[in-house]
């Protein structure tokens, strides 16, 4: 038998930098209910899935806050702790202001390297605001006063009745301060951001702040480098500081585009954006065609680019079973030559997402909803945590085991048994995992208007008890339905076959023996294309 060599569908194009995740956001008037709607992946091969939890506390005069870096853990600085902080769950705090971002890097030179990082930056602000205003003020000043020690960053914050996004990078090694820029997406709109600055023109007329901020030099900055010599209205924050290139629209803007086209159709023809045919850059934010639902944003975020050219299960280095997994990373060299893999919003690297519904419609106690899953976001379930709550299921739990401890109640470990069974024969198993996963989450919709009745008349300290036990139960009983998933699974899959089923049950035959399986040959449509390769009579 002759080898079989695959020919890879991906672009032949030059090295640039490239990371990860992906933030999608719909302001109110944007969505069905009037929910404000952000989402996050966060992807890292080294990043262990687990839900964060900090109850609200009182800290004595002279307190201090030790910071350390949130992807590797290294101690960076302290600075003064506030009196009172706030509850935090995740990304989202009892007040429902939400914070996500995306890494985009930027001009090398100005990565710092003291002070306190974008993920502290995140929680810091969480524990000590309540709206996306202060927020950035916050993050901001504290960057000026302690300095800033990462790459250049998209933040989005949104509370009960704003969005915003914040770009944000520093000034270089031992140097204090950041160039940054926010802009406030309507109120109509929708927008997003994955690994590529997305803020150009700001509107420096805006000298009340309504709808922009920006830092006091973020124009001489650049000028004093050499890296802009314009007008200051025609200064382009993205085009200085994250200076666009082929990964950055291919691996990168891709995403924005998949998203922003299933929202609104004129969206379609910036694929020759994403794939270099044109310069022509997406907008900030669009308005979306219709009326959009957190459901949906489940489904945005388990885009694989599907019915697009990029599908990532389609092709030959999917495989005959349409698998998504690429070996190696967002692409590989040969002979000198960089070639890019696709890069979908679903990916096999993400430790956890969400999708935080904010609710300003709701009472205290039940308005925001942080939708949290771990694992690849194609295969995972999205559970309802109330922001209220005051702790999180075991299964969720910090310490319940780590990215080389494997632990039988730990979500993150059984998602990944799912998720990693299934990429062995995507096809034919990814059908199934969406049954369920269908669901469960169409149960869990139905339930978060009874729970909300149910609390109403409750005292706020007995409604976020009962909120407690709520989200820890939905949580707990939906790691358990993918353990008896992965059961399913492996059985109807086991060596590549695949198991007849009778009345939802494995056929067995009339003595109560399994019966043979079904042997599935590859598609045909792969069988035709390699069978030349293939010995034959």
């Amino acid at each position: 038998m002759k080898r079989i060599i695959l020919a890879l569908s991906v672009i032949l194009l030059p090295w640039s930098l490239t990371l990860a995740c992906t933030n999608f956001m719909a302001g109110p008037k944007a969505t069905t209910d009037g929910s404000i709607i952000v989402t996050y992946a966060a992807d890292s091969y080294s990043l262990y899935g687990f839900l964060r939890y900090r109850p609200a506390a009182d800290h004595p005069e002279g307190a201090m806050r030790p910071v350390s870096d949130w992807d590797t853990g290294k101690p960076l600085c302290e600075i003064p702790e506030a009196p009172h902080t706030y509850s935090v769950v995740g990304n989202m705090n009892e007040h429902q202001l939400v914070i996500g971002e995306t890494t985009w890097g930027g001009r090398e030179e100005l990565y710092g390297d003291a002070g306190i990082d974008y993920g502290s930056l995140i929680y810091i602000a969480l524990e000590r605001c309540r709206t996306a205003r202060e927020a950035i003020q916050l993050m901001t000043s504290l960057v000026q006063e302690y300095g800033y020690a990462s790459e250049g960053e998209s933040f989005t914050l949104a509370d009960t009745r704003e969005l915003w996004i914040l770009e944000l990078i520093g000034k270089g090694k031992q140097q204090k301060g950041a160039v940054w820029a926010a802009c406030r997406i309507p109120d109509d709109c929708v927008s997003a951001h994955a690994n590529q600055a997305r803020i150009t023109r700001i509107d420096f007329k805006d000298k009340k702040h309504q709808n922009w901020y920006w830092s006091p030099d973020v124009v001489s900055f650049a000028r004093n480098k050499g890296w802009y010599e314009g007008k200051d209205a025609d200064f382009s924050f993205s085009d200085t500081y994250n200076p666009l290139d082929f990964s950055g629209r291919y691996v990168c803007e891709a995403r924005v585009w998949s998203f922003f086209r299933q929202v609104n159709s004129t969206m379609e023809g910036y694929y020759d954006y994403v794939i270099g045919r044109s310069d022509e850059r997406m907008p900030l934010y669009i308005r979306p065609d219709r009326l959009l639902c957190t459901q949906d944003f489940k489904g945005f975020m388990r885009d694989q680019y599907e019915g697009t050219p990029l599908d990532i299960t389609k092709g030959d280095d999917a495989g005959p079973w349409n698998t998504k997994l690429r070996y190696g990373g967002l692409g590989f060299k040969l002979d000198s030559v960089q070639y890019w893999y696709e890069r979908p919003t679903a990916t096999q690297q993400t430790g956890f997402s969400f999708v935080a519904q904010i609710r300003p419609y709701a009472t205290a106690e039940t308005g925001g909803i942080f939708w949290f899953g771990v694992d690849d976001a194609a295969t995972n379930l999205y559970v309802p945590m109330y922001c209220t709550i005051l702790d999180v299921p075991e299964c969720f739990r910090e310490g319940n085991g780590d990215l080389y401890t494997y632990s039988p109640t730990s979500a993150f470990w059984t998602f990944n048994r799912v998720a990693n069974w299934a990429y062995s024969k995507y096809s034919a198993m990814l059908p199934d995992i969406r049954k369920v996963q269908q669901e469960w989450e169409e149960y869990f919709n139905t339930q978060i208007p009874v729970t909300d009745r149910a609390v109403m008349e409750m005292s706020p300290d007995d409604a976020r008890r009962y909120l407690t036990r709520f989200s820890c139960m939905q949580a707990e009983a939906g790691t358990a339905a993918w353990n008896k998933l992965y059961e399913y699974l492996l059985v109807k899959y086991l060596d590549g076959q695949q198991r007849k089923e009778e009345n939802g049950r494995f056929k067995r035959n009339d003595w109560g023996e399994p019966v043979g399986p079904n042997r599935p040959p590859f598609p045909e449509e792969w069988l035709r294309r390699f069978a030349p390769a293939i010995a034959h009579e």
